[in-house]
C-alpha cells in the first residue's frame, strides 16, 4: 500500500495555510461581509477596535447568517434573536433570557498585509504570513489591481511561472530557462533562474547591461496556492503576488497583487506609483498569453521531460503538505493504492 497523488490539483481538500479573504480597503470600521472561503461560509468583520475577526457564519440558536448582523463594540451581534458575540466567539448577551448559555462560535486567526485580508485554515498555531524574500523586513505599498477567475485548479495556474519550456513557445523569450529550487521552509519554495542565454538575440543584448549575472527571475510559493514573482534588472525589482484558492469546480478564484518597497517623502511617493505601474504592465505581459490555456487545460503531465524538474520538484513539495477536505474543513487523508 502507498500514498498516490492526491493533493497537488485536487478540488476536493486544499493546503493548510494562510488564504486571502477579501482587499483590505472593502472592510471598514464597524461593517461585516459574507465569504465563501475554501467551501465554509465565514463572517468577517472588523471591530470597533480595528481588529479584524473571522467567524463562522451561522449563528448557533437557530442558524441566522451573522454577516446580516450588526458589529458593536469588539463584537457582533445577530439580527435575528440579537445574541451578541465578543472577538473571542463568546456568546456574551441573551435578550430576552434571564440567564447565561455556555454558547461560542468558531473564530478563525486573521492577519492584514499587502492589501488583503487573510484567514488561517489550519490547525493550532498559525504558521507564517506569506510574505516577498527580498522585502520581509520592509514596509511596502501595495496596490490589489485586479481579480481573476480561471478555468483551473490553482496548483496548475501557479506552476504555468516555473514552466520552463512554454516562455520560449508562448512568450516568444529567446533563452532557454532553468530553474535551481530552494526550499525555503516546510511551507515555502522557490525557483531560482539561473541562465544567461540568448546572446544571439538582440533584445537580451539591449537588457543584458543592467544585470550583472543572470537576468532575474523567482518565483516563491506559499501553501501552494499564493505565487509571488520577482523580476526586473539589478537596480530595480519588481514584485507581482498571486493570491489564488479553489473554489467550486475546481477553478481559481484570485487577487494580483503590485508591491514595491515604500520610499519616503514626495518624491518617493511619485516614483512609487511608477514603479506600481510598471509592474502592473510587466504583470500584464506574462498573463497576457496564458489565459487561453487555463481555460481549457485538463492538467495531466504523462510524460515529463528534462525541462518540467520545476515542476516535479513543486509537485512534491505541495504533496508533503498538511492538506484540509474542502468545505468542512477537516484533515485530508490521502487516499491509499
Amino acid at each position: 500500500m502507498k500514498e498516490t497523488l492526491k493533493i497537488f490539483n485536487n478540488s476536493d481538500c486544499f493546503i493548510e495555510g494562510w488564504y486571502w479573504a477579501i482587499p483590505a480597503k472593502e472592510l471598514r470600521v464597524g461593517k461585516v461581509k459574507a465569504v465563501n472561503l475554501l467551501g465554509k461560509e465565514l463572517a468577517i468583520f472588523r471591530n470597533f477596535e480595528k481588529q479584524v475577526i473571522a467567524v463562522e457564519a451561522y449563528c448557533p440558536h437557530m442558524g441566522a447568517h451573522l454577516a446580516e448582523g450588526k458589529v458593536e463594540g469588539d463584537g457582533i451581534r445577530c439580527f435575528f434573536h440579537n445574541w451578541k458575540f465578543n472577538n473571542q466567539g463568546k456568546c456574551i448577551e441573551f435578550p430576552c433570557l434571564n440567564k447565561s448559555l455556555s454558547v461560542n462560535l468558531q473564530v478563525y486567526p486573521t492577519a492584514e498585509k499587502y492589501g488583503i485580508i487573510w484567514v488561517w485554515t489550519g490547525k493550532g498555531t498559525p504558521k507564517t504570513l506569506p510574505f516577498v524574500p527580498e522585502l520581509q523586513t520592509e514596509e511596502c505599498e501595495v496596490i490589489v489591481s485586479s481579480s481573476f477567475t480561471q478555468n483551473c485548479h490553482p496548483n496548475v495556474l501557479t506552476i504555468n511561472a516555473i514552466d520552463a519550456h512554454h516562455f520560449n513557445t508562448v512568450h516568444n523569450l529567446p533563452v532557454e530557462i532553468d530553474f535551481e529550487t530552494e526550499q525555503i521552509n516546510q511551507n515555502a519554495i522557490a525557483f531560482n533562474n539561473k541562465t544567461r542565454g540568448g546572446d544571439n538575440s538582440f533584445f537580451v543584448k539591449l537588457i543584458r547591461p543592467f544585470y550583472r549575472n543572470e537576468v532575474t527571475y523567482k518565483i516563491c510559493y506559499w501553501y501552494g496556492s499564493t505565487g509571488i514573482v520577482t523580476i526586473g534588472p539589478d537596480f530595480l525589482h519588481f514584485y507581482i503576488m498571486f493570491a489564488s484558492r479553489v473554489i467550486e469546480g475546481g477553478k481559481t478564484a484570485g487577487k494580483t497583487i503590485l508591491i514595491t518597497k515604500k520610499r519616503f517623502g514626495l518624491l518617493g511617493w511619485i516614483f512609487n506609483r511608477i514603479v506600481l505601474w510598471l509592474t502592473g504592465l510587466v504583470g500584464n505581459y506574462f498573463a497576457k498569453g496564458d489565459t487561453r490555456v487555463f481555460q481549457t487545460i485538463k492538467f495531466n503531465l504523462q510524460t515529463p521531460t528534462s525541462a518540467d524538474k520545476s515542476i516535479i520538484d513543486y509537485i512534491k513539495h505541495t504533496e508533503a503538505q498538511q492538506a484540509f477536505t474542502w468545505g468542512s474543513w477537516e484533515r485530508f487523508t490521502k487516499i491509499k493504492s
